[in-house]
């Protein structure tokens, strides 16, 4: 009989410790890692599409006023290249249709990049010389790298040719030469 309600009263203080510990929650260390960590930069390596030569750097630097993009191209044809934030940061397909549509979470009309009415992945256009190098530098407004118009993780296509940047939904900037994922760069 001793044994019996030693046994009750063990298994009554681990019910009553299970029923406590359900009210107490640990604190959630990777959510504090990251407020600390707050990310200032990005970066995308961009590489050809298959049958294609085009490849680049982007780089993304938190600024009071928005995201300061920078573009450095080459192995473009001469002229202008749409240039978009795609959905997905997959690269699998390797003609770039893995990246899906423009990132678009408002579900606006797309436009170009200093419009009000656009996609937040509507980038514009880039504009290579006739070496085939473009460069782009510019602070988008839209972007940021946290909520729902985060582009961690998202990738970037540059097109084959330009974005006319009122052509729904993709500005009519034909196939994608180049594609990247948007990844965490070291802060400065």
């Amino acid at each position: 009989m001793k044994k019996q309600k030693f046994i009750i009263s063990i298994l009554s203080m681990i019910a009553l410790a299970g029923f406590f510990s359900a009210f107490y929650v640990l604190p959630d260390k990777t959510n504090s890692q990251q407020d600390t960590q707050k990310i200032t930069k990005a970066i995308c390596v961009l590489y050809p599409t298959q049958g294609n030569k085009t490849n680049g750097l982007v780089t993304f630097t938190l600024m009071t006023n928005g995201i300061h993009v920078v573009a450095d191209l080459h192995g473009l044809s001469k002229g202008k290249h749409g240039f978009h934030i795609h959905e997905f940061g997959d690269c699998s397909a390797p003609d770039g249709t893995s990246t899906g549509g423009h990132f678009n979470p408002d579900k606006m009309e797309h436009g170009g990049p200093m419009t009000s009415m656009r996609h937040a992945g509507d980038l514009g256009n880039l504009e290579a010389d006739e070496s085939g190098n473009a460069h782009l530098d510019y602070i988008d407004p839209m972007i940021s790298f946290e909520g729902k118009n985060s582009i961690i993780g998202r990738g970037i296509i540059v097109h084959a040719s330009e974005d006319d940047l009122h052509t729904q939904p993709t500005g009519n900037a034909g196939a994608r030469i180049a594609y990247g994922v948007i990844g965490i760069a070291k802060g400065e």
